[in-house]
């Protein structure tokens, strides 16, 4: 049971930095190469600043700006720089490297014996793994609402307008350029987020923690998407938090198959290429079933 109320907490955890990934790779509809370099910043920053006896909430906080200020790299990159975004993301993820050996002082650094959000007074009353599902679903709740709200707003469908077809966004009067530049800071914001809460649910922070973070992100979104198909864009929203927590369900039961830890990378790579397929399959299968009523008529 333990293992279980340890996915699903992680899931939803990682399910904030799936949200944000999703900002780009859905809503403004291009790879964002930032996020294997943005969460393990966020983890950086949270770490560092809880050593150095920060309060909890502050660096949980600190992790979000982080994130937006390296989404601003790579946004200006793209914008004003005219670097492709792919090219622009990895120039920032490879800067921040060493970024993060800097704050850190080290390759990694431990939270042992230091408070953290997940370890407060009442939430260690709570049993085994709870905490983190209860910080994990409140702070997901509060996420998921705020985006709503946002992406409601005149700026928000502005912001979906750029992503869906940017020649008449500009053709509308808006600034696609920072509307970029905006969706590249939200998301890393909240991907930043995701490495400071991971880490402090993990205990540590380390440059190289973000290998992989966004094959996580993608298989989440594309997980969520598969199960729960064509709904509204909050529900979306919602589904993609799901969807991480469906991931680490599958990677815990991967894990209880005998296969070793060492090979997640690989099994989560696995996993995204499959629900990639999977709409492939369906139309496949749909294709042939119709042609199949077709030659059965008489």
């Amino acid at each position: 049971m333990s293992l279980i109320t340890s996915s699903i907490g992680q899931g939803l955890l990682w399910g904030i930095l799936a949200l944000g990934l999703y900002l780009t790779f859905r809503i403004l509809n291009f790879p964002d190469m930032t996020v294997e370099g943005t969460f393990p910043f966020g983890a950086a920053i949270c770490v560092s600043a809880l050593v150095h006896g920060v309060n909890p909430l502050a660096a949980t906080i600190l992790s979000f700006f982080a994130g937006m200020v390296t989404g601003l790299v790579t946004g200006l990159l793209y914008t004003k720089g005219k670097i492709p975004v792919l090219l622009a993301g990895i120039l920032t993820m490879t800067g921040v490297y060493s970024v993060n050996l800097r704050i850190l002082g080290k390759a990694n650094v431990g939270l042992l014996n230091k408070n953290t959000l997940l370890n407060g007074q009442l939430l260690q009353k709570l049993p085994i793994n709870f905490p983190t599902i209860i910080v994990g679903l409140i702070i997901a709740i509060i996420v998921i609402v705020l985006l709503a709200v946002f992406l409601d707003t005149d700026l928000g469908q502005a912001f979906i307008a750029t992503g869906d077809n940017e020649k008449m966004a500009q053709s509308l009067g808006i600034n696609t350029d920072n509307m970029k530049i905006l969706g590249l800071m939200l998301s890393n914001g909240l991907i930043g987020l995701a490495g400071g809460l991971l880490a402090q649910n993990g205990g540590y922070a380390d440059v190289n923690m973000g290998i992989g973070t966004m094959v996580i992100g993608l298989a989440a979104i594309i997980i969520g998407e598969v199960v729960y198909g064509n709904l509204s864009l909050t529900a979306r929203l919602v589904a993609v938090v799901i969807g991480s927590i469906i991931y680490r369900l599958i990677l815990l039961l991967v894990l209880q198959l005998g296969f070793s830890t060492n090979d997640f990378k690989l099994i989560s790579a696995i996993i995204l290429a499959i629900c990639m397929m999977l709409p492939l399959f369906e139309q496949k299968f749909r294709t042939r079933k119709l042609l199949k009523k077709g030659v059965e008529k008489p």
